[in-house]
C-alpha cells in the first residue's frame, strides 16, 4: 500500500471506469458483440495453485489473451508468467505477459480489460473493489467474500462501476447439477421437504508456529488486510511443495470447509431453491460445542437444510435433495434419482421451467462481458452462497440459535452476532471506500 499513492489511485481508477463503461474497447464490433479479431486482454492475481486451472479453462476461450499477473512471492509470480507466456503462444497469440509485486500497478494499465482473482479468500474484497472501481470486469474464485458485509460491498460496487462479474461457483455450468436443480424446480420428486448437504467443517482459530518466511515471499503483503500472524508453511505453501494452502481453513484468511466446499454444493441448494437473492432465515446449530457438523438451517418456505455428512464417505461433497415423492442426489461423481432411476438422464417437457443455461463457465463470462449482461453466477449470487456459507459458521461459533432477516442482512435482535458480519482491516486497507 504504502508503495503506491492511494489518493493517485483511486483518481485514476475512477477516470478509468467511466471511459471503460462509455466505450469498452472488447464492444466495439458493434451491436454489443465482439469483432472477430478482437480479444480480452486479461490480468492474473493471485498466482498459486488454482491459478494453472483458471489459466488453461479461460485460455481455452478463443478471445482471451493473458497479459499481466500480480503476486507477492516473487517465484510463484515467474513460474505462472512462464506458463502464461506458454499458453499465450499455443494460442499463436503475440503476447507477453508483465509480473507486478502489487496488484494495483497492474489494475492502473488501460490496456487489460479484465481480472481473474485467485488470491486467499482474506484479500477477495479489496482487490474486487479497487478492480470494480478500476474499469475491470471480475472473475473471482469462491468463496466468493470472507464475510457478509464484505460480499455486499463487493456487489455495490460491481453495481455502482457497471462491472460483469462471475463468481467461481462453475458447477452452475455442468449439466448433472443443472439438471438436478431443475428436476426439483420442476416437483420431479414432489414437494422439497429437507435438503442435506455434505462438507467439512467450519472454521478454526489458528495456531500454527512461526516459520521462517521463504525466499521472495512479501509476508506482510500476503497477510494483507487481516490481523498479522507469523508464516507457516501450511497457509501458503512454499515453492515446490504441491499442496493447497490450508489458510483456507483458519479465521482471518477463509472460512473453514464450510465456505471453501460449502461455497459449491450450498450454492445448489440455493439456486434449487430459487434464492439466489435471498436465504434462510433461521440457524440452528448442534448442541454440543465441538461438533463439526449437525446444523440446521431454515427458509421461509419451511425447507430445511442440514449441514450433515450423508451417505457413505464417497458421497461427501454432495446434495442430497428429499422430497415427498422421491430422493435427488448429486455431485462432481453422480446423478442418482429415486425411486426412478430413470430421471437422472431423461430429458424434460417441453412445458418444464428451465434455469439460466451454461456449459463452459468461463465462455460464459466472457459473453457476458460482451453483452454487458450478467453470467450464470453473478455477485449477487455469489454473494447469497457465500453469505450462508459465513452464517453458518457464525453460528457454530456461537452455538446459539440466531434469526436471519435475507432483506435487510442483519440478525434479528441479536447485535452482539451482527458484529461478526464484518471484521476488522489492518493498517489503511480499507474496502469500503469506493
Amino acid at each position: 500500500m504504502s508503495k503506491i499513492n492511494r489518493r493517485n489511485f483511486i483518481e485514476k481508477s475512477v477516470l478509468g471506469a467511466a471511459a471503460f463503461t462509455v466505450i469498452p474497447r472488447h464492444v466495439m464490433g458493434g451491436n454489443g458483440f465482439a469483432a472477430a479479431n478482437d480479444r480480452v486482454n486479461l490480468g492474473y492475481i493471485g498466482n498459486g495453485k488454482q491459478i494453472y486451472t483458471l489459466l488453461n479453462s479461460i485460455g481455452e476461450c478463443k478471445e482471451t489473451v493473458a497479459v499481466a499477473a500480480s503476486d507477492v512471492y516473487g517465484k510463484k509470480l515467474e513460474l505462472f508468467i512462464d506458463a502464461a507466456n506458454k499458453n499465450n503462444a499455443n494460442k499463436g497469440v503475440d503476447a507477453s505477459v508483465k509480473g507486478y509485486h502489487y496488484y494495483r500497478e497492474l489494475l492502473e494499465r488501460s490496456d487489460i480489460d479484465a481480472v481473474v482473482i485467485a488470491t486467499p479468500d482474506h484479500w477477495h474484497a479489496q482487490i474486487v473493489i479497487d478492480a470494480a472501481k478500476a474499469g475491470k470486469d471480475i472473475y473471482c474464485e469462491k468463496p466468493m467474500a470472507l464475510t457478509v458485509a464484505e460480499g455486499r460491498a463487493m456487489v455495490n460496487a460491481t453495481r455502482k462501476y457497471d462491472r460483469v462479474f462471475q463468481t467461481g461457483n462453475m458447477q452452475r455450468s455442468w449439466r448433472d447439477f443443472r439438471h438436478a436443480v431443475e428436476l426439483v424446480r420442476n416437483g420431479y420428486i414432489g414437494e422439497i421437504k429437507e435438503i442435506n448437504v455434505s462438507v467439512g467443517g467450519p472454521i478454526k482459530q489458528c495456531n500454527l508456529p512461526t516459520e521462517e518466511v521463504p525466499e521472495t515471499l512479501d509476508w506482510n503483503e500476503w497477510v494483507g488486510p487481516s490481523l498479522y500472524r507469523g508464516f507457516h508453511n501450511d497457509l501458503a505453501p512454499i515453492v515446490g511443495d504441491d499442496k493447497w494452502g490450508w489458510w483456507r481453513g483458519y479465521r482471518d484468511f477463509g472460512g473453514g470447509l464450510v465456505t471453501d466446499w460449502g461455497a459449491h454444493m450450498f450454492d445448489i441448494a440455493q439456486w434449487a431453491l430459487d434464492m439466489d437473492e435471498s436465504g434462510p432465515v433461521q440457524f440452528l446449530p448442534p448442541s454440543e460445542p465441538d461438533q463439526s457438523h449437525g446444523l440446521t438451517m431454515i427458509y421461509e418456505n419451511g425447507v430445511r437444510v442440514n449441514h450433515k455428512l450423508w451417505g457413505t464417505k464417497d458421497d461427501n461433497n454432495g446434495v442430497q435433495f428429499i422430497g415427498t415423492d422421491g430422493k435427488i442426489e448429486v455431485s462432481r461423481s453422480f446423478l442418482r434419482t429415486f425411486p426412478d432411476k430413470k430421471l437422472a438422464k431423461a430429458d424434460l417437457k417441453d412445458s418444464d421451467k428451465r434455469v439460466y443455461f451454461s456449459d463452459n463457465h468461463y465462455q460464459d463470462w466472457i459473453d457476458a462481458m460482451k453483452k454487458r449482461s450478467k453470467p450464470i453466477s453473478d455477485v449477487e449470487t455469489g454473494h447469497r452462497t457465500a453469505s450462508v456459507c459465513n452464517l453458518t459458521n457464525i453460528a457454530y461459533e456461537l452455538q446459539r440459535p440466531l434469526l436471519w432477516n435475507p432483506e435487510k442482512e442483519k440478525f434479528v435482535g441479536d447485535s452482539g452476532a451482527d458484529m461478526m458480519l464484518d471484521r476488522a482491516y489492518r493498517g489503511k486497507w480499507d474496502y469500503t471506500d469506493f
